[in-house]
């Protein structure tokens, strides 16, 4: 449904079952020796083609996002665009990655090192970026030499049905991608203990990733290798505000990070630490950010201009209106707007200042438009309580002090480190993606080695002072 209007229906989707679970695991099978036989460079034409087809039809599916995610505009179109780029930036690596890995080949000897794909594999993606993330995960499963069953999140059936689409027209091969949508107790579950899975790349919530961490550590009758892991599981991000930080930047970065898509990022800031040297700059700084939030404008993301749209259901809605509730009691609500329409799974954006480290505000993860402040005295006092949590996702700094910023890089303890800007909006390439602790395992997505997980390496060595070749032998 639309997230803004629940009684507006998106998109009817099947609920599949253990049965088309195993179904699939057999399908995938037959079809992968074909596929991981087939050129690197064919491959990567397949995934070159679907991000062509993604990009001819960018308006829509940004339009299907901003109703079955509820994501405003700018956010839809940027899921499409990061999408597009995953494939296109996976495909780029695979052709670096056949070149084979550079290993020593001394005198009467050839060595190489090879790489191939680990053979059937589940994606497992989450409904905040419904194309982008499942569009990465799948085209690096893909490009490497993999087949792949694909589960998406149960709210964006839709978006995620696109993806398979592009990969369909693109040219893939019947079989190798395998569209599941269903409940994961019910879908997700079945896949990841299936004996024939190699492995599983992941993106969601901690209680499920670590879920699938430990059923995938287990061995079963019939399973010939261990399962790899890909996850990536959430943060409890802090953005640190310096004593001397130029407020005029301050405020536009803290707004971008906590509240855009109403907060429901992983790389979200939820946390702002707030250097307090006694001159009122820190009480100016909540001032300001309160006018700047009650500025911004609530409705259906469908409109042009709207800054918070709904949460993505209703059980999100009341997970994070309990933390609304209570925050008074956590600390001081300086603002919760409630100028929320009447209809969806509207919660409106909240700050509260003098929260407790220790806090529910301050530990859990929140996932909504709740920031929760905390006032220190020291820039040491600042760097101990932002790394005062299980989670190392993002983490970002605002100050002018040299001295303090190369204090921060090194001793933050994130994934993802953003020095004067907003910490979410990673860009393919250019700020590879995934953090470490709770936060997940795995390399990064958009980086330079994240098709690693995804194949096993070979190294061939041959004696290069053979004797001749054997006599007739053409075949």
């Amino acid at each position: 449904v639309d997230p803004a209007e629940p009684s507006t229906v998106v998109a009817l989707s099947p609920c599949c079952g253990p049965g088309q679970a195993e179904e699939a695991v057999a399908v995938a099978l037959e079809a992968w020796p074909a596929w991981a036989a087939t050129p690197a460079a064919q491959r990567a034409g397949v995934v070159f083609r679907a991000a062509a087809w993604m990009r001819q039809r960018r308006h829509e599916l940004a339009a299907l996002e901003v109703v079955e995610a509820g994501k405003p505009w700018p956010d839809a179109d940027a899921d499409v665009c990061e999408a597009i780029d995953f494939c296109e930036f996976y495909g780029r690596q695979m052709l670096r990655l056949d070149a084979g890995g550079q290993v020593a080949s001394p005198a009467g000897e050839s060595n190489a090192l090879r790489y191939r794909g680990r053979g059937v594999g589940v994606v497992i993606s989450p409904w905040n970026f419904p194309l982008a993330i499942p569009a990465g995960m799948v085209a690096a499963a893909l490009v490497t030499g993999n087949a792949v069953i694909f589960k998406p999140a149960e709210q964006t059936p839709a978006v995620a049905a696109k993806l398979v689409e592009a990969f369909t027209a693109a040219g893939l091969p019947e079989g190798v991608l395998n569209f599941l949508p269903g409940l994961g107790e019910e879908v997700g579950a079945p896949l990841v203990e299936h004996p024939a899975v190699s492995f599983v790349a992941f993106t969601g919530s901690l209680s499920v990733g670590l879920g699938i961490v430990e059923a995938a550590a287990a061995h079963r009758p019939g399973q010939r290798q261990v399962k790899r892991v890909v996850a990536e599981m959430g943060g409890k991000n802090a953005v640190i505000v310096d004593a001397d930080a130029d407020l005029d930047q301050a405020v536009p970065i803290v707004v971008a990070s906590a509240f855009g898509y109403s907060g429901q990022k992983c790389s979200a800031c939820s946390r702002l630490i707030v250097v307090d040297s006694g001159g009122g700059g820190a009480e100016q700084l909540v001032e300001r950010l309160v006018g700047r939030v009650q500025g911004l404008r609530i409705g259906h993301p469908k409109e042009m201009g709207v800054d918070i749209g709904p949460l993505i259901d209703s059980e999100a809605q009341g997970r994070v209106r309990s933390y609304v509730e209570a925050a008074g009691a956590e600390g001081k609500v300086v603002l919760a707007r409630d100028d929320v329409p009447a209809t969806g799974f509207f919660v409106g954006p909240t700050i509260v200042t003098d929260v407790a480290p220790d806090s529910r505000l301050a530990t859990e993860e929140i996932f909504g438009p709740v920031l929760a402040v905390m006032l220190v005295d020291t820039f040491d006092e600042a760097l101990d309580l932002a790394n005062r949590t299980d989670y190392a996702l993002t983490a970002g700094v605002v100050s002018r002090s040299p001295s303090h910023i190369e204090r921060a890089v090194q001793e933050l303890r994130a994934g993802n480190i953003y020095v004067n800007r907003a910490i979410t909006g990673a860009v393919v390439g250019r700020q590879p993606f995934g953090g470490f602790g709770l936060s997940g395992v795995g390399s990064k997505a958009g980086g330079p080695d994240y098709l690693l997980q995804f194949v096993d390496p070979v190294t061939v060595s041959e004696n290069t002072l053979r004797q001749g070749f054997a006599p007739g032998d053409g075949d």
